[in-house]
């Protein structure tokens, strides 16, 4: 098993990140700001009253509300998205699916991420879905 260095990485370092599918700044630099440990930054990327909805939580709304979270819950994680995908919704917003791994230093999990950019491409929501068997995510319990 590797070990994941919670050090913060400097946005720069991660410049090559590519998801196969997708290149919509906004997406590349949420899972980037993320990875850095920079949650000012990811909440910056949502609209005012844009919201995350984590798996099994209730919605996370707001700028400030989101980067608190993203303190509490994310400091030891490292996305790695894989490929997405791109279509422009009926009511006007973008919806971007991506696909990947969460890895925490205990386990690691598939998640696939779906967000809706409205036309400022801001992150209107953000929702995070795992991707794991019901007898996966039991094998994660302690």
């Amino acid at each position: 098993m590797q070990t994941i260095d919670a050090t913060p990485v400097a946005l720069d370092e991660q410049a090559d990140l590519i998801i196969e599918g997708i290149t919509e700044s906004t997406i590349l630099s949420y899972f980037q700001t993320i990875n850095a440990g920079d949650f000012s930054a990811t909440a910056a990327l949502f609209a005012v009253e844009g919201e995350l909805n984590p798996p099994f939580e209730s919605p996370v709304v707001g700028r400030d509300a989101i980067a608190a979270y993203l303190q509490q819950e994310a400091t030891e994680i490292k996305l790695l998205p894989r490929e997405g995908t791109a279509e422009k919704t009926e009511d006007g917003y973008t919806q971007i699916q991506v696909k990947g791994k969460v890895k925490t230093p205990l386990f690691s999990v598939n998640v696939g991420w779906i967000f809706l950019l409205n036309n400022r491409q801001e992150i209107a929501a953000a929702t995070i879905k795992l991707l794991a068997s019901p007898q996966e995510l039991l094998n994660l319990r302690r």
